[in-house]
């Protein structure tokens, strides 16, 4: 019987999402610094289908060696049209859109285009999903927002040379249609699957990705001049970097929603500029860019922070979580 009491909370369950969501922005930002090396010297689209591939190596070996999400593993697997839509909004058009944006205007500004995936995740909620929002989350994501606008006119060429007009408009139409589909694709899996673990579902959508980027690749991508350790690199940030990313994003969609997980990601800009300067890519940040930092890390808090629990959702169709920060977003449970 639901009784709209929340769920029991484990001893230390409270650390689990402050975390994993320090460890998620940190990896974030290292995996953008190395694919902003790596597109120097490798097509965007190898790199794009050579993480993807190594990321689902990386789950699929992890998968193997725990023998309870086997059942899992094969629902997430007997799921065509969920596993291949998400591979295409999550994998195909993301990487496409941000690692070809990355080559024409750099890491910096496409971070920074990435970085509105919370008013994008926010909009597509509403007007899709019938998400409900509050004063205090609005709030929160228009100063976030503004801030990283304000870094833009402030900074936002970072250690990259000055681009032209139209191959500026390209790469951040590029970067923006990415950042679109993901916002989409957060959704989109909370709807599919929802029901089983991350490290379960994985496996058949980073699978279909990595066949997606990998035929296109091959049929449109010039590879001369690819060397073994362009390739190292390019399997280092996929097993290395991007895997950990997948597992932990994804965790968080589920625990706290794809709102939270994207307003959280909003800092990773601003990591990816003070790398830049650490590694001697860009000179120091200015003090307006400091203030617009803590701006959006304030603007973040006030979208994230003080979220209630949301209440286990009654059985049967059309369920909806009308609590925290993903109401009114149904909750479809799947079965196999």
């Amino acid at each position: 019987m639901v009784t709209g009491r929340p769920a029991p909370r484990r001893r230390g369950e409270p650390l689990v999402v402050p975390a994993l969501s320090v460890l998620m922005v940190l990896l974030l930002a290292a995996g953008w610094l190395m694919s902003a090396r790596l597109v120097d010297g490798v097509p965007a689209l190898a790199v794009a289908s050579g993480r993807t591939a190594a990321s689902f190596l990386a789950i699929s070996v992890i998968a193997v060696l725990r023998p309870r999400s086997w059942p899992d593993v094969r629902k997430g697997f007997g799921r065509p049209g969920g596993f291949l839509l998400l591979a295409f909004l999550g994998f195909f058009a993301y990487y496409s859109g941000t690692l070809l944006g990355i080559g024409r205007i750099g890491a910096s500004r496409v971070g920074l285009i990435v970085s509105l995936l919370p008013c994008v995740t926010f909009v597509i909620g509403i007007v899709a999903f019938g998400e409900r929002g509050t004063v205090r989350k609005v709030c929160g994501t228009l100063l976030a927002v503004a801030a990283a606008c304000g870094y833009a006119v402030a900074d936002g060429s970072g250690g990259e040379g000055a681009t032209g007009g139209g191959t500026l408009l390209a790469g951040a139409l590029l970067a923006l249609g990415g950042t679109f589909t993901y916002a989409l694709y957060g959704y989109v899996y909370r709807q599919r699957m929802a029901d089983i673990s991350p490290l379960a579902a994985l496996p058949a959508i980073t699978g279909a990705g990595a066949v997606m980027l990998g035929l296109t690749t091959a049929l449109f991508v010039p590879m001369g001049g690819v060397t073994a350790a362009d390739w190292g690199g390019v399997a280092l940030l996929g097993a290395g970097l991007t895997a950990p990313v997948f597992l932990i994003s994804h965790e968080l969609i589920l625990r706290k929603g794809p709102l939270f997980t994207s307003a959280v990601a909003l800092v990773v800009p601003f990591l990816i500029r003070l790398g830049e300067w650490a590694l001697g890519w860009a000179g120091p940040p200015g003090p307006i860019v400091l203030v617009l930092i803590v701006a959006c890390s304030a603007g973040v808090w006030l979208t994230v922070g003080g979220s209630r629990r949301a209440r286990p959702p009654a059985d049967g169709p059309g369920t909806t979580d009308d609590t925290g920060p993903e109401a009114g977003i149904p909750l479809e449970r799947k079965t196999s």
